[in-house]
């Protein structure tokens, strides 16, 4: 037990270098939009906070803690990240959309409190109709590197969902063969996921957000190398006429 816990741990790191990674590749993006980019960031920090909290702990409040944080960071995506093309016809402006996201999540939460299996499919089933915004745009972007970018993104998320899935359906499988560690995998493969996939919605964000720049997707520390990290670049601004 000790073992695993140290293992567990050990993933969570993933966590709390992720934020940092993610601000510093991205400053550029940062300048233009720091509220997106900075609530997300400690949002991050905090699921970071409470995973660890409830692997040391292994108790309900942490489980819940844990769930939820990531629930609520979800829901932030939504609200800062989304392009108002996406909005329901019944909503006017990106504030009416923060409202009806808040009520959704708010209720969500407290499902959680009723049915506390209910919230970990929620997370993946959100994570889906992200995947599916994603596509979306691609269908409007013809760029190739945004869709290579997008295929890794889609790699690691499938392994990453994969771990999660196997490490929940299979945990008694696991157990008897004292393998217990796909969930520490989970934490490791969502994060390189994310390594991927927060470049590509504020590449779409800054599209829509920040015109007056081409957004352009680099990598980190260059495109040589065999494994890289990708960033946005935000180029000259158009010239007008």
């Amino acid at each position: 037990m000790c073992v695993l816990l140290v293992v567990f741990q050990i993933s969570n790191v993933s966590f709390f270098l992720l934020f940092p990674i993610l601000l510093y590749l991205n400053h550029q993006y940062v300048q233009h939009r720091p509220l997106s980019a900075y609530s997300l960031s400690i949002m991050i920090l905090l699921i970071g906070i409470f995973s660890t909290y409830y692997h040391l702990t292994l108790s309900y409040v942490g489980q819940l803690l844990d769930e939820l944080s990531i629930l609520w960071t979800l829901a932030l995506t939504y609200t800062v990240w989304i392009p108002k093309c996406y909005f329901p016809g019944f909503i006017k402006d990106r504030a009416q959309f923060v409202c009806l996201v808040g009520i959704a999540t708010v209720v969500c939460t407290l499902m959680s409190f009723i049915k506390p299996d209910f919230n970990a499919y929620l997370l993946n089933s959100i994570s889906l109709h992200l995947l599916y915004l994603i596509c979306q745009e691609l269908k409007k972007c013809s760029n190739p590197r945004v869709h290579r970018i997008a295929a890794f993104m889609v790699m690691w998320w499938v392994l990453a969902i994969s771990c999660w899935l196997g490490d929940k359906w299979f945990c008694g499988f696991w157990q008897r063969i004292n393998f217990c560690y796909l969930h520490s995998f989970w934490h490791v493969l969502i994060s390189i996921a994310l390594l991927y996939c927060c470049p590509l919605f504020i590449y779409f964000d800054s599209r829509y957000e920040i015109p007056s720049f081409e957004p352009e997707l680099e990598y980190w520390p260059s495109d040589s190398w065999p494994i890289a990290l990708p960033y946005l670049a935000l180029r000259t601004p158009y010239k007008r006429c």
